[in-house]
């Protein structure tokens, strides 16, 4: 008998000194845009999505209570670096989420290294992030530049689609979307007739709009988000591009965009997503439940989101700790499973490997009800839409 209380107590006593929770609670941070031009793809969205992550994996982790805390970063770098020190050094937060916007989440991922917390990143699309910039603690949940690119240019090129003229956002997402849909229009053999550059939050596009269409390209192409994608789409089609017979790619673009925009001014434009509200029975379902909080279907960073935190408290159940290194690695083991990810997995550069979906937008005549706006096109093997090792600048896949 005094055997086996013994060993009860020895092994309670490693179960406890195994099950290590920081300050007694699982804090997770969802830095987002809840006032500017990225509001409806990724904002109050975001945080609902986190919090229906949390009620799918239940309240607490190892015994230790969840909490979602959520700020505004407002589209300025400054605002965003400030909000996460704030976190790190006063509230006690564990992992940061979301973070649309490129700059700011390359801001908040160098930091994020520096304090040895975690990133799960499902806004921004810089594939520098998973690239020469990696980092341990990051991971790169939803998409990239890099995907949005090759899926879309390939599918683009192999209908006609010979000669591009970009209207491309004047920050660090639109350079590098732009950049990587060049390249891979390039090495297909098409080419790039010109771009202009725009600064984000514009109102009037009707000059970049004109010089698009005095081109003559085969392809105008998008490389900007939220409403400057919805405007410049909107006013491309006052113009009369698509009626013209010049084919509209949206590079960043989201179901919200398209309610925005409309069916008759969107339909035709061509779209890489991660996630569609409508894909299955499970994905509708999550989908509606996601519509009651805030009435509108899901964007792929949200559905991100939801993906992203649910991982990260898995892993930590797996790893009875959420020591950030331990976890990592429980992130990187475990394959992804979640609504809409199957079988995916997370590389060594953070870079999440998962399914992409070429989708096309329904004329109005098509669509059989609210929301019905995409038809998917193609699906795209993650192995075969992200950055493969052999291409990577990352050290982290050079062990």
């Amino acid at each position: 008998m005094r055997r086996l209380l013994a060993c009860a107590i020895l092994a309670t006593l490693t179960s406890t000194a195994h099950a290590q929770i920081s300050d007694d609670v699982v804090r997770i941070g969802v830095l987002t845009d809840l006032s500017s031009w990225g509001r409806d793809n990724s904002g109050p969205g975001s945080v609902e999505a986190a919090k229906m992550a949390v009620e799918e994996f239940g309240p607490t982790v190892l015994g230790k209570p969840i909490e979602i805390v959520s700020a505004d970063h407002q589209m300025k770098t400054d605002v965003g670096v400030q909000i996460v020190r704030g976190w790190f050094d006063n509230g006690k937060v564990d992992a940061v989420v979301d973070i649309p916007n490129s700059g700011i989440a390359i801001a908040v991922h160098n930091m994020v290294r520096e304090r040895n917390k975690i990133a799960l990143l499902s806004g921004p699309g810089a594939s520098s992030l998973t690239d020469e910039l990696c980092s341990p603690n990051t991971v790169h949940f939803t998409y990239d530049t890099y995907a949005l690119s090759k899926v879309t240019a390939s599918a683009m090129i192999k209908e006609g689609g010979k000669s591009w003229f970009f209207v491309t956002a004047d920050y660090a997402f639109g350079h590098q979307l732009e950049a990587d849909a060049t390249r891979f229009i390039k090495e297909m053999g098409g080419t790039v007739l010109g771009s202009v550059r725009h600064p984000t939050n514009t109102a009037d596009f009707s000059s970049f709009a004109l010089q698009a269409q005095s081109s003559r390209a085969d392809v105008v192409a998008f490389a900007n988000a939220g409403q400057d994608t919805d405007n410049a789409i909107k006013q491309s089609g006052e113009f009369g591009l698509a009626q013209g017979g010049q084919k509209l790619v949206g590079l960043l673009m989201f179901d919200t965009d398209v309610h925005a925009i409309g069916l008759k001014a969107a339909q035709g434009t061509y779209m890489t997503t991660a996630s569609y509200w409508n894909m299955d029975e499970a994905t509708r379902a999550w989908s509606q439940k996601f519509f009651q909080r805030v009435h509108v279907m899901p964007t792929m960073i949200q559905t991100g989101v939801y993906g992203a935190v649910l991982h990260y408290l898995k892993a930590i159940k797996a790893a009875g700790t959420d020591d950030p290194a331990k976890v990592m690695a429980k992130m990187r083991e475990l394959p992804i499973e979640d609504t809409f990810v199957h079988g995916g997995r997370l590389r060594e550069d953070g870079r999440v490997i998962r399914d992409m979906y070429l989708a096309k937008v329904k004329s109005p005549e098509q669509s059989k009800e609210p929301w019905d706006y995409l038809d998917i096109v193609k699906t795209v093997k993650g192995e075969d839409a992200f950055r493969p090792v052999s291409e990577s600048k990352c050290p982290l896949l050079k062990k």
